[in-house]
């Protein structure tokens, strides 16, 4: 049983550009929550190179309705060319948490 809410994974550079950028995303109601975990290393292809850079993973929490105006002002915000977005469906979870993340990003 599928429902309506789904978790948006990015990337970002800095701890600073992830807490901003969390900012934003709950405030506009985008999200109703964003985790900033802690630094790590992703090696990645980039223009024909290897490369190897410190990012931080952004887990976000949002309904499928709110995903297209998310991902508009996550590409608007974000500074990479190509930044990670991807959605996952939620497909159970407790009734609180999931009317909570509905309410949280009503607008």
């Amino acid at each position: 049983m599928e429902t309506d809410c789904v978790v948006v994974w990015t990337t970002i550079s800095t701890t600073a550009d992830g807490r901003n950028l969390a900012s934003v995303l709950v405030g506009e109601r985008l999200a109703a929550c964003v985790n900033v975990l802690p630094p790590m290393e992703s090696v990645y292809r980039w223009k024909g190179e290897v490369e190897a850079e410190p990012e931080r993973q952004l887990i976000m929490k949002t309904t499928s309705a709110r995903v297209p105006a998310l991902k508009a002002r996550l590409f608007q915000l974000h500074d990479y060319d190509v930044p990670e977005f991807i959605v996952m469906p939620i497909i159970d979870g407790s009734d609180a948490y999931l009317n909570w993340i509905r309410a949280s990003t009503a607008g």
